[in-house]
Order: structure tokens, then C-alpha cells, then sequence
């Protein structure tokens, strides 16, 4: 194990997770910031703050659920001002690409006085199996809003990937890296990636944001949740959101993960198969 200790907020979400296993396997000394850990962190409740940051060197920072929401900025100031006094050295922002209100939070970081990186997203393949898309898909339709927005889709792998490097390697202070795949989909497009990868038939259904937002609202989806999704409907899928970078190749040396590989593999563990999932949770129901 290394001397220094590295903070992994979010440590169990899509991008933590990888980000802890691989700096684990690489020999890091590696704390998990998340409630159910011990020491805990919670976003929500400041006071949790300095007993994770406790002997901390570096920390891998991502806020649940977006840097775009209200309070996300407030949060980051008060947490890199706890950072600093707790003689961490090093932060990594995850960031979202083309997110205004994002970049307030980018700042902060940028000035708090310690050597940091900040990590711009695109939207991630595991949004279609780890997130908010995944129920339609199992449900065997899906209906969006912006059907033709063009998304330069990154894959979490990639990412994590690119935050172990910036982590560990200093190099990458000061630098600002925006990070998508090789390629743009739209919504269809990728619809018709995952019922191949799977051997399903998807069919894919383009509706307005008013539509999308009342159907949300019909499944009693939080009303913070909604306004968070009409954000990143309305101020993400744009035009100028959907060019793709080659800083995953500039970081990593190789070419960022195509969505026809996320969707191959990704089917091969059942988690697009209706069947497999009721069984799933039939057998977890039964376990206990």
C-alpha cells in the first residue's frame, strides 16, 4: 500500500466504483466516501465531512445527483474549503460536459488552492444499463423527447480509467479534459445498438418534453428528479454539446470504448433480459 490515502466519493455509484476497484488493484490506499461506510459521507449532512477527509491526500469528488442542481455549488465550496483544511492535496472533479451551471462548481475546485483536474462527461453508456434508461428498455419501449440529438456517448470504464491516471499522475494538474466516445448516436440509433446486442425488438417512440415530463410525473418521479431530466434534456442535448474530443485517447493513449462494444458486452450479462432480471429478483425476494 502506498503512504498517501485517496477519498473516493460516490465510491459505490457508476463511475466511483470502477475508479476504487482499479486504484485498489493498483495497491492505493483507498477510502470509500459513502453512507454506508465507516467513517461515513454524506453529502446532505456537512458534518460527516471531516472524518472522511481525516488523513486524506487526494480525493476523486462526484455529487449526487448533478452538479447542474441547486445547492451543488454551495456543497462544493463548503467541502473543498474542508478539504483544504484537512491537507488534501490533490482533487478530481467529475464534471458534466456542456453543463453551465456545472462549471460554477469547476471553479471552485480550480481555486481552492491545491492541484486539481477536472473530468467534463458526455452522457454514459451505462445510463442505458445502470440508470435512468434502463427501465424502459427492460419494459420493451422506449419513448423520449430530442430523438435527434446527436450524443458522443463515453463509457464509465473510460472514465474511471482517465481519473485513476489524473489521480496519480501529476501531469495532469491544471487540465480541463472533456471526455466522449469515438462516435455520436441518437436516441434511435441507440436503441437499435442495444435490441441487437440483445435479441430484442425495442421499438423506439420520439415524444415531446412536455410528454416525457408528464410521464414521469405519472410514475411519481420526484418532482427534483423531473427538473433535473428537463435540464439535461434542454441545455445538454445540443448541438454544440455533441462534438467529439480525443482526450481519452490524449490521456490514455488509445481510443475511447465504441457503444457497439458497451452494447455487446453489456448484453452477454443478462441485465437487458426481462427474464433474467424477474428471476433475479425473485430469487433475492426469497433469499432473506
Amino acid at each position: 500500500m502506498k503512504n498517501e490515502k485517496i477519498l473516493v466519493l460516490g465510491g459505490k455509484g457508476k463511475t466511483g466504483r470502477r475508479v476504487a476497484e482499479r486504484l485498489t488493484a493498483l495497491g492505493e490506499n483507498v477510502r470509500i466516501g459513502s453512507r454506508s461506510e465507516t467513517p461515513a459521507f454524506d453529502w446532505e449532512t456537512p458534518g460527516t465531512w471531516a472524518a472522511a477527509l481525516e488523513g486524506i491526500s487526494k480525493v476523486y469528488i462526484t455529487f449526487q445527483p448533478d452538479l447542474a442542481v441547486p445547492g451543488a455549488k454551495e456543497a462544493i465550496e463548503g467541502f473543498t474549503a474542508e478539504a483544504v483544511r484537512a491537507g488534501v492535496q490533490k482533487m478530481v472533479l467529475l464534471s458534466g460536459k456542456g453543463e453551465r451551471e456545472a462549471e460554477l462548481s469547476e471553479q471552485i475546485v480550480m481555486n481552492a488552492g491545491t492541484g486539481w483536474t477536472i473530468v467534463r462527461a458526455s452522457w454514459f453508456n451505462q445510463n442505458f444499463s445502470e440508470s435512468f434508461f434502463l427501465d424502459p428498455i427492460l419494459a420493451g419501449h422506449v419513448a423520449l423527447p430530442k430523438s435527434e440529438a446527436l450524443v458522443p456517448y463515453v463509457d464509465a470504464d473510460d472514465i474511471a480509467d482517465v481519473v485513476v491516471e489524473a489521480l496519480l499522475d501529476d501531469r495532469h494538474n491544471g487540465q480541463v479534459y472533456e471526455l466522449t466516445g469515438p462516435r455520436q448516436l441518437t436516441f434511435p440509433q441507440v436503441v437499435q445498438e442495444i435490441s441487437r446486442a440483445s435479441g430484442r425488438d425495442i421499438p423506439f417512440t420520439p415524444i415531446s418534453m412536455e410528454e416525457y415530463a408528464r410521464m414521469l410525473k405519472e410514475f411519481q418521479v420526484p418532482d427534483d428528479y423531473i427538473w433535473l431530466v428537463n435540464y439535461l434534456f434542454t441545455e445538454v442535448l445540443t448541438e454544440s454539446n455533441s462534438i467529439v474530443t480525443g482526450d481519452i485517447e490524449k490521456v490514455l493513449g488509445r481510443k475511447p470504448k465504441d457503444f457497439s462494444e458497451y452494447a455487446r458486452e453489456t448484453a452477454a450479462t443478462g441485465v437487458w433480459n426481462p427474464a433474467a432480471q424477474a428471476q433475479g429478483a425473485v430469487a433475492h425476494a426469497t433469499s432473506g
